[in-house]
């Protein structure tokens, strides 16, 4: 995990001691059971003997379990109930869920609602029908840059900040960003003509999915959804004319519940349409 991309050094009020114990807490994924402070240590690109500091702070605080038999860690109750808490006040993710039930029963596919964490889309709100290739649940990450969420999240944001995160992604990527900020641009073309993006195989091999960003008139999120498939199940074809239209219908359903997307000017409206505009020039001087 890397170290958020802003210089806090001169940040007056930055905490970079909170900072610290945050990214340890964030260093637990699901399905990682027990982690020790090595673990923690490679996950945070934080020295062991401040991670052994930061784990027994933790601990006295509650938000950490230690297991003494394997020297190991795992989250505890009070950690978990930020989570729930933070849950419990996403509307869109109890709103959404007779809508992405749906959706799982029409298509066969997984339909999922998430937001940013960093680099990566985090899940808050996940529908999933039968046995699919890849099992994600709530509090999965999936990464923002070859993803179908990730990439509607992308084109969602205001032009300063997805500058910001694209330069981010740059750095954080290295080597492998010129694939990926290719991707991206094909994705907001994608996006400006049918409302909609794909990403078939750039994540994983054998996972197509759709992805379609949910932009709120009272300031939260942006969010984004999507709905995937085993690729022998979800074809590019199927994507483009059955899955993304279906994926579509139903966030500007769940917008309208909600009160309606952020209103756009109709300068904004007219830029998005044009295909190789706005979009084809977004990465210049992200190179």
């Amino acid at each position: 995990m890397k170290r958020p991309g802003k210089k806090v050094a001169t940040d007056r009020s930055f905490v970079v001691a909170l900072s610290r114990g945050l990214d340890v807490l964030r260093a637990f994924h699901p399905n990682d059971g027990l982690l020790g402070n090595q673990e923690l240590a490679a996950r945070t690109n934080l020295p062991k003997p401040t991670i052994s500091r930061l784990t027994y702070t933790l601990t006295k605080l509650g938000y950490l379990t230690p297991v003494p038999r394997f020297e190991k860690y795992q989250l505890a109750p009070s950690a978990m109930a930020l989570g729930y808490a933070a849950l419990a006040n996403l509307g869109v993710r109890h709103l959404s869920e007779p809508y992405r039930e749906e959706l799982m029963r029409e298509t066969g596919g997984a339909v999922a609602v998430g937001g940013r964490d960093r680099h990566s889309m985090i899940y808050f709100g996940q529908s999933r029908a039968g046995l699919l290739g890849v099992q994600l649940d709530v509090g999965s990450r999936v990464p923002i840059a070859t993803t179908a969420m990730g990439r509607a999240y992308i084109w969602a944001l205001p032009d300063d900040e997805r500058a910001a995160l694209l330069r981010e992604l740059r750095d954080h990527y290295g080597n492998r960003w010129p694939k990926m900020r290719d991707g991206i641009e094909r994705a907001g073309e994608m996006l400006a003509r049918h409302g909609f993006t794909i990403s078939a195989g750039e994540w994983q091999d054998d996972v197509h999915a759709v992805g379609v960003p949910l932009k709120l008139s009272d300031g939260t999120g942006p969010y984004a959804f999507n709905c995937g498939a085993p690729a022998f199940r979800f074809t590019e074809d199927r994507l483009i004319n059955d899955i993304g239209p279906r994926l579509v219908t139903m966030v500007r359903n769940i917008e309208a519940a909600l009160g309606g997307a952020a209103p756009q000017s109709k300068k904004t409206e007219n830029k998005k349409l044009k295909a190789g505009g706005k979009v084809a020039r977004v990465s210049e001087g992200i190179r």
